[in-house]
């Protein structure tokens, strides 16, 4: 059931730059093309909400993004860099810019909470096991778990838990751009807003630029800036709640006026 508990987030930013670009991007598998001439802006400095139905492809998107998805046509440039374009060297180094929590956290089960965050510090950084340590339990403490959970292995930790172990992983290397997927799946209503407001809270504290894929419309109207809707393979509309809300797309509608959405207002702008 959706929390309608949360409200608009009534205070956008401004960016003056584009993060993330992504112009005419194929992906597929075999013959089956799951992404066809997609074209999207990221916002320097605010948080975006992808969205779109189950299957058509919004976490192949992410990858693709990442570098972990072969693309077969298209161009994807990260802070103006494109990545194909890059050596080697260049790439990691921007690559490294980029945080990612993963669904379901995807946290090494062999791991404990410290060690999980320490995995990015040691391929990356050439740190000795004090400063690590130090840092790590840091990255603990940003997102909100007790000093105990550091000792503690993904098994040991509830849902909430894992997934703040996991963004306090995805925060190692302190990103630049955060990726999100899908970060309130499996929590109640109060977890998913409490998480909500901490990710708010860390973008605004450390000025990150924050992609998040979520079906979550209490996340969508809470901390995001804009929205963008992923269906027929590509992106068919992007803007604020307002906009989509506003929007004549019949997938648009559907899904910000169905049965399961919240009946809530936007706010009136600002005078």
């Amino acid at each position: 059931m959706t929390d309608t508990s949360r409200t608009f987030r009534t205070e956008p930013r401004a960016p003056d730059s584009v993060a993330i670009r992504v112009r005419g991007l194929d992906v597929g598998f075999g013959a089956r093309l799951i992404l066809q001439g997609l074209d999207l802006d990221v916002k320097r400095g605010e948080v975006l909400g992808f969205v779109g139905g189950s299957g058509t492809g919004k976490s192949v998107l992410t990858r693709a993004i990442l570098g972990l998805v072969r693309k077969s046509a298209g161009q994807i440039q990260i802070f103006g860099q494109d990545l194909d374009a890059l050596p080697p060297r260049e790439r990691q180094a921007v690559e490294r810019r980029c945080g990612v929590l993963f669904q379901q956290g995807a946290l090494f089960s062999g791991l404990t909470v410290l060690q999980n965050i320490q995995a990015p510090m040691r391929e990356y950084l050439n740190l000795s096991q004090p400063l690590m340590d130090e840092l790590a339990r840091m990255k603990i403490a940003m997102v909100g778990l007790s000093p105990d959970a550091a000792e503690k292995f993904p098994s040991e930790l509830s849902g909430g838990m894992i997934k703040r172990a996991a963004l306090a992983r995805a925060l190692a290397l302190d990103p630049d751009i955060l990726f999100l997927d899908e970060p309130t799946s499996g929590l109640d209503p109060i977890g998913a807003a409490e998480f909500d407001e901490l990710i708010a809270t860390l973008q605004k504290t450390l000025g990150l630029t924050v992609f998040m894929v979520t079906h979550d419309l209490g996340s969508l109207y809470s901390i995001c800036d804009r929205i963008a809707a992923l269906a027929q393979r590509k992106v068919i509309a992007a803007g604020t709640v307002a906009q989509m809300l506003a929007s004549d797309d019949p997938w648009v509608r559907s899904y910000f006026h169905g049965k399961r959405a919240p009946q809530m207002t936007p706010p009136s702008p600002a005078p």
